[in-house]
Order: structure tokens, then sequence, then C-alpha cells
């Protein structure tokens, strides 16, 4: 990732923890020109119609905590629920079993990994890897808030994990790839740190293969999870060029015209 988008996505989900650790009289679930997102951010200065998920125009019904069931909601601490600026549900998606390990990319305020430390129990375990310390922070203190000991929040980027090789049975991730500048690294390293016969069950923003960057750009801005996504054919073949096989994207719903929420599957193969 460039430092310039780097920082852009480092300040959006400082933002972001700061605004719901930071609320007192008032929930930090907020609505905000009828979007509910996880707090305002009029502390910081900026207009009413910002919130720390980008601009209410971009989020909707396509990002946040709604995606998840009630159910999912109330296993965990408010903060978490409220911290959630996904695109999905990674954890459904990637239909974990006891005793697996797993690696959230981008994990925020912990929301998947939580979810996940749960659905492997006690023989498992659950990574979350975030670049912000606000975020790391907020997760920490929802883990300890929680109960949940199998988990460990490490600081890095998704371009270089600092994980070894082999070290998870799964990878997932909601909404963090499309905010990569260099992909093609993201998915090697998700490739790198899988073990063989290891899944990927990722949520994240995909475009319709004849929109170009430039159509996409126009639709959405970087930081807000749209004019950085891969198209359905870049995504499948760039997971192929990597070594994964049996790749999937299933659109689920629509984020922007020509842009949805999609599920993206795919394995390393077990030889």
């Amino acid at each position: 990732m460039s430092n310039d988008m780097r920082e852009q996505a480092r300040a959006r989900y400082a933002q972001a923890a700061l605004a719901v650790t930071g609320s007192t009289a008032r929930s930090a679930l907020e609505v905000v020109d009828g979007v509910e997102c996880c707090g305002p951010s009029a502390a910081a200065g900026a207009d009413s119609a910002s919130t720390c998920c980008g601009s209410s125009a971009e989020i909707g019904a396509a990002f946040g905590s709604s995606l998840y069931s009630s159910a999912d909601q109330a296993e965990l601490p408010a903060r978490a629920v409220a911290a959630s600026l996904g695109c999905g549900n990674p954890v459904m998606v990637a239909e974990l079993h006891a005793g697996e390990r797993v690696l959230d990319l981008g994990s925020g305020g912990g929301i998947d990994v939580l979810l996940s430390a749960r659905r492997v129990g006690e023989t498992g375990f659950a990574y979350g890897l975030d670049m912000t310390d606000e975020m790391l922070d907020l997760a920490r203190a929802n883990a300890a808030k929680a109960g949940v000991g199998n988990v460990e929040f490490v600081k890095g980027v998704i371009e270089e994990v600092p994980l070894p090789d082999a070290s998870v049975d799964v990878v997932i991730s909601n909404c963090v790839i499309n905010l990569s500048t260099d992909k093609p690294a993201v998915l090697a390293e998700m490739f790198r740190v899988l073990a063989p016969g290891g899944r990927l069950g990722i949520s994240d923003v995909v475009a319709e293969d004849d929109l170009t960057p430039a159509d996409r750009a126009e639709r959405g801005s970087f930081v807000g999870c749209i004019a950085g996504a891969l198209s359905r054919r870049e995504y499948v073949d760039g997971l192929a060029a990597v070594g994964f096989v049996d790749t999937g994207v299933t659109f689920a719903h629509e984020a922007a015209p020509g842009m949805h929420s999609a599920i993206v599957r795919a394995v390393k193969p077990a030889g």
C-alpha cells in the first residue's frame, strides 16, 4: 500500500476506534443522515455528514454491524459490534470448525476474531492483524471483556503478514483487501501463511467486470472501500496466479452501482 493511502486508511480506522471508545453520553452507534455507523466525527472537527466510516453517501446498509445476526451480536461486547465497518460476515463464509487456526486480515475492533475464536473452541486459535494502534487497543479490550483467551492481536500490514509459513488453516478478511494498493502481495501472503489444504473465507467489495478503474473511482472513495476494489475477473485471476484453486467470487448485495459486497472463497492445494 502506498504511504499516502495507508495513512489515509490508518487515520480513518483510528477515528473509528476513538469514536467508539470516546462515546459517553450517547450510544456508540449513531445515525447520521439516516445511516447507522460507529459514531460521529464531530470531536475531530468534521461536518456532521462525515462519519468514522467515510462519507455517509458511501455507507448505507452495505456496511457495518447490521450484516451480523442478532445472535452473533449478542455474543460480543457492544464496542466490538459498534466498531464494525465490514461489508459481510466472513466467519459464516469460512465455515469454521473446532481446532482450526484462523487469521483475520484487518481485524479492526475484533468482531470477526472473537466470533472465530468461539467457533474454533479452546483447541483452536484466532489471530487478528491490524496496523492501527487504536483498533488494536480496542480489540484487546473487547477480547478481555468477552473473556476470550484463544486470541492474539498482532500489529502489521496485510502485505507483510508477521506470521510463519503454513501457520494457519483459514484466512478471513472483511472489506479490507480492497484498501491495499499492492493486492498481489496480499494474495501471495495469504497463500504463504496458509497450511496445505487451508482456505480463504473473505468478504470484500468487488466490481463487475465491465467497470474500469475510473468507473470504480467515480462510485466512491478509496478509503470508503469502493475505488480500490478489484473486479471479479481480477480477483479470480489474482488468486490463481499465486496458486489458489477452487476459487469462487459470489456477489451478495450491491454497495454502489456495479459494485457488490462479495463472498470470496479459495483453497490452497493440499499437495
